[in-house]
């Protein structure tokens, strides 16, 4: 899973919840995103838009399984 946020807010606007049941973050990288970015798993301006309204866009692996499926129930209840 991926957790995105903009990079001068850092952690900060996270529920503590999400980072409790998120785990340990570890950076993998730092992108520009603009509406025109191509994103291989998520629409980039849904991924603004949150950024912008809750501070962070949290990217879900693909469903394969129940437990994959709990954790995408779990997230969808955590960005209400």
């Amino acid at each position: 899973m991926y957790l995105y946020v903009d990079k001068r807010e850092g952690l900060e606007r996270v529920p503590e919840k999400l980072l409790e049941l998120f785990g340990e973050p570890k950076h993998v990288v730092t992108m520009v995103l603009t509406p025109e970015k191509k994103l291989a798993r998520a629409d980039v301006e849904k991924v603004l838009a949150e950024i912008g309204e809750r501070g962070f866009y949290l990217q879900m692996p693909p469903a394969v399984d129940s437990e994959m499926s709990a954790i995408a129930a779990q997230n969808s209840k955590l960005q209400r």
